[in-house]
């Protein structure tokens, strides 16, 4: 995944309560992300002889692979958060640092950008994933109704 330089223009708000809540609302909605992939890979696992099915395997293999990455991501993610959060000290100790304030911002801007990406594409991923999941059980349903 490439990222660009992304020039952050509000940062304005971006106070200390703020930068927290947000950190916060991050972890709790990617550790909600971690305990879904472990719910997807039990999904996985009760359907891997329909998913390595020829006419499903195509598909299902890149929808597994992507899953893969997601979890490896997510769990970066993680840990880069809760280092971002243990820098917050630097925005709250009540001495003036303007340049490392400014750049704990600037990185609070990018983590802004980032988790949004890695969010709105998580979002799709499991969309899809349920949409094959759903067709291959139609399918099977399908097929006991016609013997």
């Amino acid at each position: 995944m490439k990222t660009k330089e992304v020039k952050v223009k509000y940062e304005a708000w971006l106070n200390t309560e703020t930068m927290h809540n947000s950190s916060v609302k991050w972890l709790s909605e990617l550790k909600f992300a971690k305990d879904e992939q472990l719910f997807f890979d039990d999904l996985i696992k009760s359907y891997t002889l329909q998913l390595i099915d020829s006419k499903h395997y195509k598909e299902s293999k890149k929808i597994i692979d992507k899953l893969s990455d997601f979890q490896t991501k997510t769990d970066s993610l993680i840990k880069t958060i809760v280092e971002h959060e243990k820098g917050l000290k630097i925005m709250a100790d009540g001495i003036n640092q303007i340049e490392q304030e400014e750049i704990y911002k600037k990185e609070h801007g990018k983590l802004i950008i980032v988790v949004s990406y890695f969010l709105e594409k998580y979002r799709a991923l499991k969309a899809k994933l349920f949409s094959h999941i759903k067709s291959i059980i139609k399918e099977g349903k399908q097929k006991l109704l016609l013997q």
